[in-house]
């Protein structure tokens, strides 16, 4: 993390580490084997404070949350991970049966997650595609700059200010936004988005409701009625400009 309280990622020579955290330590033990030989670099806490704490002490580049923990849970967890300065990024592990935790986890700004149970390989192929994204590597195109009114996008450093304010946006929210204004007035399904997006041809299509809401509660000036992202009742959503 630098100066300024941004998340950055450690050289390209330099192991990623990721913190897995989950009290089952035969889980996390099967996780980090898989992410080892896969070559990252992982640790394990086994509870939310040591979580907490272990971010603050290693700044990991990825954190692999589980939801049920003891004392503090994967909620507060990520909760407090995004009310900080820590931008790192976060895959929840939830239950199959707990959408209401899944959606809230979403609400609070982690980027993807796995129900429960999940194949350690997938898991570690999502790791790598969050990274990907931390690190600017997807498929973005090459760095341009998008504007709509005072709202300004920056593809190649990732960054989004609006009326000059810079503003703390998640992965998937950044390139969530990112495809929208490149078609702006075009309409997208939840499915399109979830597959251009989150690169998913399955899934949870309240993955992208959540983070249009989200996104709508940090660019617009009324998230209650957007001009920005607006709602195609009963197909999906689309991008208009502000000043249309």
């Amino acid at each position: 993390m630098d100066a300024a309280g941004t998340w950055r990622e450690r050289g390209p020579q330099a192991k990623k580490q990721v913190l897995v955290v989950d009290d089952d330590h035969n889980v996390s033990d099967v996780i980090c084997r898989y992410l080892e030989h896969d070559g990252f670099q992982a640790s394990h806490a086994g509870d939310g404070a040591a979580a907490l704490a272990a971010v603050a002490r290693q700044t990991p580049d990825l954190v692999v949350l589980d939801l049920m923990l003891p004392e503090v849970s994967g909620l507060q967890v990520c909760r407090e991970l995004r009310a900080g300065p820590h931008g790192v990024p976060i895959i929840m592990l939830t239950a199959l049966g707990d959408e209401a935790d899944r959606i809230l986890g979403l609400q609070l700004g982690a980027d993807d997650y796995l129900t429960k149970p999940f194949s350690p390989r997938e898991l570690v192929l999502r790791v790598r595609s969050v990274l990907r994204r931390a690190g600017g590597e997807q498929a973005l195109g090459r760095p341009e700059t998008l504007t709509d009114g005072s709202l300004m996008v920056q593809t190649g450093p990732r960054t989004v200010h609006l009326a000059g304010r810079e503003l703390a946006l998640t992965l998937r929210e950044f390139d969530l936004l990112v495809h929208l204004m490149r078609h702006p007035a075009r309409v997208f399904t939840r499915a399109e988005l979830l597959e251009r997006v989150w690169g998913w041809s399955f899934g949870d299509h309240s993955t992208v409701t959540v983070h249009v809401r989200r996104l709508r509660e940090k660019i617009e000036t009324d998230p209650a009625n957007p001009r920005r992202l607006v709602t195609v009742w009963g197909i999906g959503y689309r991008y208009g400009p502000a000043d249309a």
